[in-house]
């Protein structure tokens, strides 16, 4: 068993530093489908600033280990021995992937629902890379703007199509789960992933939401969470905004601070779609909807 173990762990990097190659940035995955390296902050108090995407140096922090430097992949993959896959973090240059999770599980035609989407809104799915998924599901591969953050979502476009975007990550072909092996699709293996079609795209983006002033019932702590996002430099805006807009919600005045924290976020260098974007998801983690 052990030996079965290490040899669906040198298959796995294997297929990993492959994705690499193509520029994809990977991770290394359980039998589970999760990231096979656990938390280094997993028996530390909740702390008392932004969460941790890596900043510590060490292992664990999910897709924000992502990467496509070979070196940084080996040393992931020796972390993680029990290691049996891989996944590709959506949303990075070069190609900002985006994938389209058709499943099956749930019961419903989840392809029969693309094609009806694409002929309501009159777009074309591209000859694209599509990967089978051992439950009878597909995972389709596409492109986006490189200014357009895309969020995750499950079940919002229709039953049984959920969308790996930005933060999240696609299992790739190759890995191997408890529930079979994850394999590309005959004739897609060497295609890239094609660009999303832009009226596609647009049913992916949050809707536009309407400005805001800063409400004066948010009171001093607000003020004092709009401030954090304010002081944001390069590289903190987004996990800063983050922990901000879930600090809101778990305290009830997320609704009514939501404006002022995009504008805060907008005002440090963030684009209006990618701050939207990270509060709607900062409103999903803390189970309320924006």
């Amino acid at each position: 068993m052990a030996t079965t173990d290490r040899q669906a762990t040198t298959l796995a990097l294997a297929h990993a530093l492959s994705a690499a190659e193509r520029g994809l940035a990977v991770i290394p995955l359980s039998r589970t489908k999760l990231p096979a390296l656990r938390s280094p902050h997993r028996d530390a108090p909740d702390p008392a600033g932004p969460p941790c995407h890596g900043e510590c140096g060490r292992y664990g922090h999910g897709v924000h280990d992502a990467t496509t430097d070979p070196a940084r992949i080996r040393k992931l993959f020796a972390a993680a021995p029990h290691a049996t896959g891989y996944g590709i973090a959506c949303g990075l240059p070069p190609h900002h992937l985006i994938g389209v999770d058709l499943d099956t599980k749930t019961g419903a035609d989840s392809f029969a629902a693309l094609r009806e989407l694409a002929r309501r809104h009159l777009f074309t799915i591209p000859a694209t890379v599509v990967v089978l998924t051992p439950s009878g599901g597909r995972h389709l591969w596409l492109s986006g703007p490189p200014d357009v953050v895309v969020p995750n979502s499950a079940g919002r476009l229709a039953p049984g199509i959920d969308i790996r975007g930005a933060g999240g990550y696609l299992v790739g072909p190759g890995s191997r789960t408890d529930h079979g092996t994850y394999t590309p699709a005959p004739g897609t293996a060497h295609l890239a992933p094609a660009a999303c079609p832009p009226a596609l795209l647009r049913l992916l983006l949050p809707p536009p939401r309407a400005h805001h002033p800063t409400p004066p019932s948010t009171g001093g702590h607000g003020q004092g969470l709009v401030q954090f996002v304010l002081a944001a430099h390069e590289g903190q805006r987004n996990t800063r905004l983050f922990w901000a807009a879930c600090r809101a919600y778990e305290e009830g005045i997320g609704p009514a601070l939501a404006g002022s924290l995009a504008d805060a976020a907008v005002s440090t260098g963030l684009s209006e779609r990618e701050a939207h974007a990270t509060i709607a998801s900062a409103a999903r983690m803390t189970a309320h909807r924006p």
